[in-house]
């Protein structure tokens, strides 16, 4: 028997009558799921649409147009192959999991639907528990939220060790708060938090729950990030949805034993990035589903405060949409002044990539490495990628490069990288680049194994549209 948990908006919340959204149990009763704004693409910012919901066992889903009548509906990625019929101006459909889904009326992918049918919860905190705090909506003084964090509810008990933050408007009277070690932040369904949550040299930090991350209202200049995570270890950040951070979406720095899981995001900022990290160990990204104006995930060693190598990274089980720049994307910042960094044990697995839009032809690749600062990027393997048609950019790019925008010096080398039943359909217009910068600062050893270009077998570089520079060695395509 399914089950669905919807949660209603607060007061406040902007929504987006574009869509009307219903779901059911099969056979139950429908439920209205409330359909929230959502701002996307940097290039000409557009209102597109979200809803959510919790799910166990079959789920039916009617998605009704209210914008436009319905001559095509697609729902993506494609690689879910979703059975679904159209009637007058709903589209019907039926879910047998939880998924991050696309629905597409008319090709319209900047006026679409994104639908996130979650997994039921688990041990959601009881607001009425002795170790919890519960916050109602409010403006909220961080100094009021640390005070009363520290008071026992009860004579005798210890002191909470969660905030719960209940359905309903909060706003962060100064705009951060800084999480304590061994502290849950639990951001309940219908919560809509306005403001910026920082783990700075802590440990033991879960930011959980079905609520959102709102930064619409700040400037792009404020700079401030949905999550930012720095020096800190045991992290964990799941379920919760970032609106439009004026920067990254989840902020990493010399922090290690991070896990970020059924996390979503939107963005439409220069330089707003979905998931970043420096100088990071041990890092692991299931579930994520990013839609952002730059790197959906950026994978780097030194660079600001944080110096060191970065290693033990794993992307799974996701689906990424870039409006600008890169969906994978490693290597460009290191410490050049120690001899560059080394980024490796890399593992992107099970990765549907929706769209690349990139004109600047130095910033193009939906799977890139570019090593500069010296830096040393090497086994890496992408396993499991599907690539749809995308606007504008290149397939791979891998390059030891010196990029005078952010780099003194070049790069030094990349070596063992592995691509694994990767599959693109799409024009494939622009070729793809495997290039060393010279024979000291190469790139050596690269596979292809079961590479699928519109349904062909790739056995060679020029059948794929591969440029191979003469400082690239052991670059071979091979069936599995």
């Amino acid at each position: 028997m399914g089950r669905v948990i919807s949660y209603e908006a607060p007061k406040g919340a902007v929504g987006n009558d574009a869509f009307t959204v219903n779901v059911r149990a099969a056979g139950g009763e429908w439920q209205s799921v409330f359909v929230y704004e959502v701002k996307v693409d940097m290039h000409e910012v557009r209102r597109a649409s979200m809803a959510a919901f919790d799910m166990e066992g079959p789920v039916e889903v009617e998605v009704i147009s209210n914008a436009v009548p319905i001559r095509e509906a697609v729902i993506r990625p494609l690689s879910f192959a979703a059975a679904h019929r159209v009637a007058g101006n709903a589209v019907y459909f039926t879910l047998e999991q939880p998924r991050k889904l696309s629905i597409e009326i008319n090709g319209l992918r900047f006026a679409n639907l994104h639908l996130f049918a979650n997994p039921v919860e688990r041990d959601v905190p009881d607001p009425e528990a002795d170790h919890v705090l519960f916050l109602k909506p409010a403006i909220h003084r961080t100094e009021d939220i640390y005070r009363l964090a520290q008071t026992p509810k009860q004579e005798g008990a210890a002191a909470p060790d969660t905030l719960y933050f209940g359905p309903g408007m909060h706003y962060l009277e100064e705009t951060i708060l800084r999480i304590p070690s061994h502290t849950t932040v639990y951001l309940a369904g219908g919560a809509i938090l306005v403001g910026s949550l920082v783990c700075d040299r802590v440990e033991h930090v879960s930011i959980r729950g079905r609520g959102i991350v709102y930064l619409s209202d700040f400037h792009r200049f404020s700079a401030f990030r949905g999550i930012r995570i720095r020096f800190s270890e045991h992290v964990l950040v799941e379920g919760i949805t970032t609106l439009d951070p004026p920067h990254y979406s989840i902020y990493l720095g010399k922090s290690q034993h991070i896990r970020i899981t059924n996390f979503k995001s939107f963005s439409t900022r220069g330089w707003s990035d979905g998931i970043d990290m420096m100088a990071c160990e041990h890092v692991d990204i299931d579930d994520v589903f990013l839609r952002t104006s730059d790197d959906c995930i950026a994978i780097y060693g030194s660079r600001w405060d944080y110096y060191g190598d970065t290693r033990h990274v794993t992307v799974r089980n996701s689906v990424l949409w870039a409006d600008v720049a890169h969906p994978l994307m490693i290597g460009t910042h290191g410490d050049h002044h120690r001899g560059g960094d080394t980024i490796e044990h890399i593992v992107f697995d099970n990765i549907d990539i929706l769209e690349h839009h990139e004109p600047q032809p130095n910033y193009m690749g939906t799977m890139t490495i570019n090593a500069g600062d010296k830096n040393t990027v090497r086994h890496v393997t992408y396993r499991g990628i599907r690539v749809e048609d995308f606007e504008l950019g290149r397939l791979v790019d891998l390059r030891v490069v010196w990029n005078k925008d952010y780099n003194p010096v070049p790069g030094s080398r990349i070596e063992d990288i592995q691509f694994e039943e990767v599959s693109y359909n799409g024009a494939n217009t622009l070729p793809s680049q495997i290039f060393g910068y010279d024979e000291e600062r190469p790139v050596v050893g690269v596979q292809f194994r079961g590479l699928m270009i519109n349904g062909v077998h790739i056995t060679g570089a020029q059948e794929g549209g591969f440029v191979v520079n003469e400082h690239a060695h052991g670059v071979t395509f091979t069936s599995l």
